[in-house]
């Protein structure tokens, strides 16, 4: 239970430091790079804000919907569903992007791409749920 509240209270520094340096401190987190992603809250209209670990190919990032292998979906995923339109910021540099789930084969390829990114983590917060964890590709213009 400490090593879990531990954990909660680096991510929460680690991602106030990346937000609030405005991208300049917190690009990787523990070796894995991270990105901002800004959008449109579902219900509030309000802007929202989430550093999430993410895999660029040319002009697709990848990103997973996994909240720790909670039961419920996070946030921000609710949100692009809403509004697929979103803002990614990685370090200083800033991008309008759009996103779309991914299902099938194409989910498959990226997942395994993003496990590995993980170190498996995403595998074990597979476990934990009954959820199939979405995997979302944001495509940046």
């Amino acid at each position: 239970y400490m090593r879990r509240y531990l954990i909660f209270a680096f991510l929460f520094f680690h991602n106030y430091t990346y937000i609030y340096s405005k991208g300049r401190l917190g690009k990787e987190l523990n070796g894995r790079p991270c990105l901002i992603l800004h959008t449109e809250g579902a219900k509030t209209k309000k802007e929202r804000k989430n550093v999430l670990v993410y895999l660029r190919e040319g002009k697709e990032i990848c990103i997973v919907a996994s909240r720790g292998g909670s039961e419920r979906n996070p946030g921000w995923y609710h949100n692009l569903k809403a509004n697929p339109e979103c803002t990614v910021q990685i370090g200083k540099k800033i991008y309008q992007a759009s996103s779309r789930e991914i299902f099938e084969n194409e989910r498959l390829e990226w997942w395994k791409k993003m496990d590995y990114l993980n170190r498996g983590g995403y595998s074990e917060y597979q476990k934990r749920t009954s959820r199939k964890i979405p995997v979302m590709i944001l495509s940046i213009s």
